[in-house]
């Protein structure tokens, strides 16, 4: 069961979760008025960060075959 809470698949699943959620609220943020810029643009980044986390973790799990 400890295997489970600390495996690969299980981090991706919550890196997916986080990211949906931040494109949730940044797309309720952004039709807000008036618009926190700042805010939004490090909502944004936090959110690249995340993609970037997570195309590196299905890269580990799902290796490319090579060529």
């Amino acid at each position: 069961m400890e295997e489970n809470l600390h495996s690969p698949q299980r981090r991706l699943i919550e890196l997916r979760i986080a990211h949906a959620d931040l494109d949730s609220a940044i797309d309720t943020m952004a039709v807000q008025s008036p618009v926190d810029e700042l805010v939004l643009r490090r909502l944004k980044k936090r959110r690249l960060l995340l993609r970037d986390q997570i195309v590196r973790l299905e890269t580990e799990l799902d290796p490319p075959e090579p060529a």
